[in-house]
Formats: structure tokens, C-alpha cells, sequence
């Protein structure tokens, strides 16, 4: 074997392929050799799933203070104010960038951008490909980001670990699926872009690549982690036996969809004055409480009213599928139950990404600005996703016109056992974590659930621990220590937080406390991380 299948070196090594990693390789392309790392195949990002848009001011009965007024409410008290006021003022200059490299949004007859209306926003400000567009984004940077000659590519790769020496990142080991090999990549500048974890759930809007990589990884390496107890759940995921992940998107209750049970009647008159319209989580909770009160296993989101030649052009993606699962929703309504949405939480870094780990930078949904708060705006995500990108391409730049770092080229140690249960009983602990996590740390949490999944996890990841020496690495295994970091932290975070407040609520402590602080939690690293 050639070292060449063992080592990678590159200025910039970028892990994820949603809008966050793409945006910055096109940036950062002009001054350094760029590696983007994506765990199965370009395509296969959250991004690509994200239907409602990008929230933005583009109107003049519409202002950046309302749109910032509108972030602060949702986010209830824990939004951190200048970093808001930032992104929001630089919105409309990273749409047009989206638009430049090819991006199609919806347009008015006139040319404007055609903007849609979501829960949570005062105005018509969301940015939108009808019903696709995370579809149309992710196409756009995928097509110009494979004609950047100084950016390569690695599908069907993983990430294991980060390499730290000397409290600094200079890169990853990672996994080669398709050769099963590990390599060791070098960069002078390591960047996480993974995107969320709602694969820690039972019940999730989100693909299968999203099992908190990232922010395993970060922790594992000594970077402080922030407000992991905020978890989105979203109030309309489709229920059906073979719709796997289909998220009925926020955009129909824009356009007027109704929340209705079994009998056709309303309910959300019952939970909040502004209805449908509610922010997430309280439409979330709601769902959840209904569910619950009444027994049953889902709901109904009703915009079979409208025209149906409106909601065919408007969302003609979710008309589709549904169809395809024998739904006509411009005649019947949508089955519906909440799932595991966006993770608020993440890496604590600044609005350029910056960790407090030297070298490594995080941007995206897998890193926490403050920006959201305690819930996140609908259509806030990709834009955050944008400006960071912008920003980290020249923090990429300064800290490439620094003094380089040798980059060493460290072996890699691990057990190759194999043993023939080694399929089964990660798939066992996989499951486990996922129900246990949607059961006892859910929509809504209390104590003595907390302390259970506590003692679970705990027991869990030791056994995981143990399988790293005596089992072969695998991409599932991978993950599923990932997954029981994320738990951890999760649990540690929702326990740690004695109150209500946004998507956290708990029966224990149903108020709000006085004092608004964030929740920062760090493992203490006591050597290089120069193995898995």
C-alpha cells in the first residue's frame, strides 16, 4: 500500500456538503487547496431536504429591526443580540450570492424575489424555490463547486476523530468506506459543517448522515459546547408506514393549513392565540399534548380548501410525494406527528466560526452562535448557514497568511476483531438511544425521566467504548459513539437547565427563571489526540 492511500495534505479541509461547506469551499478555493469530506454522497445533506427557504428583508413595509424583533421573541431571552443584528443586516447581500452562483428562487411577475410567510415572522420575508428550496440551493453549489479545479471531493468517507497535537487541529482521521481504510488527512485549517443529530431520536425530519458527527468529534477534542438542550422538534412530519423523514414543510400554514384532529375540529385554539401560526414549539407541544390526551398516533394538517391549482404550483414537491402515497391533499388532509427538527445547540463558536480550539472552525447547524436563542425563527437556519460561511472564509484566510504548522503524518491504531454479533448489537444500542432519547428527553422532559436516561447512557457508552477495541471500525459504529456522545451532552445540558424556556420544557420547572444564562459544557482533554 502506497503512503498516498494513507495520506491526504490540503490547506483546508472542510467536513460536511450542505449549504454551510459548499458555500465556503467556493469562497476559499481562490487561496488554498480545499477537501471536502462528506460521509456518503455530495447530495445527501440536510440542505437538500429543506423546503421553505431563507428568511430575509427584501420589502420596504419590512425591516431589518422587525425581522430582528421577530428572532429575539422567538428566541426568548438567550438570542445573543449583536451576533443577530449581524446576520440579519447581511441577509439580503448572501441571497444575492446564492442567485450569482445559479441558485433559481421564485419570482414575482415583476422580478422580485417571491416571498412567502411563516410562523413566528411579522412580514412576507422568506426567499424560497417554491416547496424545494434546499433542492435548488444544494444543485446550484454542487454544479459550481465541482468546476473548482483547486477543490477534491472524497464521497463515502467519514470522519473519525480530529487530530489535536499541542491543543491545535491540523486535521482528521477518517474512514474510506468504499476501500475500508483509514486515512490520515492533514489540513492547516479544519472546518465542521456536518450539520445536525436528529438521527438521536426515534422520530426525526432529518437524513441519515445527521448523527452529530461534529459536534462528537469537537467535544471529544476539547471545544466548549453550548446549549445542547434546545432541540426543535417540528410540529408536521408525514405519518406513514414507508414515508421515511418527509417533513410537511412550515410554509403551508403560511398559506393558511389548519391543524385539525381526527373529527376535522381545531385545536389549536385551545393552546395559543396566533394558532397555526405559533411559533414551533408551541405548535409542537400541542401536537404532543393532543397525541397524548387523546390516544391516538396522529394528526391532521388540512389546507385542502385552497385552490387546488394553488397548492399543486405552490408546493408541488409535498404534493407530489404525498400523492405518491396515495394522499391528494388539494382533496384530504395530511397526516402529521412532530419530530426531532434542528439542533439550536452546537460547538460554541463566534459568527466566523471560531472554536476554542485552535485550527478548527465549525459553521452551520453543527456550531451555536447564539443567534436562535432558546428556539430557532423558521427560515433563520440556511441563512445563518450563508453568512457564516461568508465570514470563515476570511478567518480561513487569515490564519493561512500565519506561520504554517508542520503537519505530521500520525499512524493510526485500532482493533480489527471481527465478531459476527458486531452487526447486531450496534444496531440493538442504536435503537436504544434513539427510543430512550424520544421517550424520557422529548418534547417535553421532567427530572426523573433526565436521571434515567442518564444512568442509561452512561452504561451505553461504556459498552460502545469497549467495542472500538475489540470490534472492526465501521461507519456504524462510528456513528453510534457519536450518537451516545450527543445523547450525553443532550441529557447533561436539559438537567443542567432548572426552567422552561423555548423548545426545552419540562413538567418540573414549568416557568422561566429570572437570570438567562447559556449552558456551556467541556470535556477536559488530558493528551494529544493523535488516535481514534
Amino acid at each position: 500500500m502506497n503512503i498516498e492511500d494513507l495520506e491526504v495534505k490540503c490547506d483546508i479541509l472542510i467536513i460536511g456538503s450542505g449549504i454551510a461547506g459548499l458555500s465556503l469551499a467556493l469562497k476559499v478555493a481562490k487561496f488554498g487547496k480545499v477537501v471536502i469530506l462528506t460521509k456518503t454522497t455530495l447530495s445527501d445533506c440536510a440542505t437538500a431536504l429543506a423546503q421553505a427557504g431563507i428568511a430575509s428583508v427584501f420589502r420596504s413595509e419590512d425591516s431589518f429591526n422587525a425581522h430582528l424583533q421577530d428572532t429575539l421573541t422567538v428566541g426568548e431571552g438567550l438570542c445573543h443580540m449583536d451576533i443577530a443584528k449581524q446576520i440579519i443586516s447581511t441577509a439580503p447581500e448572501r441571497i444575492r450570492e446564492l442567485a450569482s452562483w445559479g441558485v433559481q428562487f421564485s419570482k414575482t411577475k415583476n422580478s422580485d424575489f417571491d416571498l412567502g410567510l411563516e410562523a413566528g415572522h411579522s412580514f412576507r420575508r422568506i426567499v424560497h424555490a417554491k416547496d424545494i428550496t434546499g433542492a435548488e440551493i444544494h444543485r446550484a453549489l454542487c454544479v459550481a463547486v465541482n468546476q473548482e479545479s483547486q477543490v477534491k471531493i472524497l464521497e463515502q468517507h467519514i470522519a473519525i476523530n480530529l487530530k489535536i497535537r499541542a491543543g491545535r487541529c491540523l486535521g482528521a482521521y477518517v474512514l474510506d468506506k468504499t476501500r475500508d481504510l483509514v486515512k490520515n488527512i492533514s489540513a492547516q485549517v479544519t472546518i465542521l459543517a456536518t450539520g445536525g443529530l436528529g438521527k438521536a431520536f426515534l422520530y426525526t425530519s432529518n437524513p441519515d448522515v445527521s448523527s452529530g458527527d461534529g459536534i462528537a468529534m469537537a467535544y471529544r477534542a476539547g471545544a466548549t459546547i453550548m446549549n445542547m438542550e434546545f432541540i426543535q422538534f417540528h410540529p408536521t412530519l408525514l405519518y406513514h408506514p414507508y414515508a421515511k423523514s418527509f417533513l410537511i414543510s412550515e410554509a403551508l400554514r403560511g398559506e393558511g393549513a389548519k391543524l385539525i384532529d381526527g373529527d376535522g375540529n381545531r385545536f389549536m385554539k385551545d393552546y395559543d392565540s396566533r394558532l397555526e401560526l405559533a411559533p414551533r414549539d408551541c405548535v409542537a407541544r400541542a401536537i404532543d399534548s393532543e397525541l397524548k390526551r387523546t390516544g391516538v398516533n396522529h394528526l391532521y394538517l388540512d389546507i385542502s380548501f385552497k385552490e387546488s391549482s394553488f397548492v399543486r404550483n405552490r408546493f408541488p414537491g409535498i404534493y407530489e410525494k404525498c400523492l405518491s402515497f396515495g394522499i391528494d391533499i388539494t382533496k384530504e388532509p395530511i397526516p402529521i406527528v412532530p419530530a426531532a427538527h434542528y439542533s439550536i445547540g452546537g460547538i460554541r463558536t463566534t459568527i466566523s466560526g471560531l472554536t476554542d480550539v485552535p485550527g478548527l472552525l465549525a459553521i452551520g447547524e453543527v456550531s451555536c452562535t447564539g443567534f436562535h436563542g432558546a428556539n430557532r425563527l423558521a427560515s433563520n437556519s440556511l441563512l445563518e448557514a450563508a453568512v457564516m460561511a461568508h465570514f470563515a472564509a476570511q478567518q480561513c484566510r487569515e490564519i493561512l497568511q500565519k506561520d504554517k504548522e508542520i503537519l505530521p503524518f500520525s499512524p493510526w491504531h485500532a482493533g480489527d476483531a471481527v465478531d459476527s454479533d458486531e452487526s447486531v448489537v450496534v444496531s440493538q444500542n442504536w435503537m436504544e438511544i434513539r427510543l430512550m432519547m424520544w421517550n424520557y428527553v422529548g418534547i417535553v422532559r421532567s427530572d426523573k425521566r433526565l436521571l434515567r436516561a442518564k444512568k442509561r447512557i452512561q452504561l451505553l457508552q461504556n459498552e460502545i467504548n469497549q467495542y472500538y477495541w475489540d470490534f472492526k471500525i465501521t461507519s456504524d459504529l462510528i456513528e453510534l459513539r457519536n450518537l451516545a456522545d450527543i445523547a450525553q451532552m443532550i441529557i447533561d445540558c436539559a438537567f443542567h437547565r432548572k426552567e422552561s424556556r423555548g423548545v426545552h420544557f419540562s413538567y418540573d420547572y414549568p416557568h422561566k427563571r429570572r437570570t438567562v444564562k447559556d449552558t456551556l459544557i467541556r470535556k477536559s482533554v488530558m493528551s494529544d489526540l493523535l488516535t481514534y
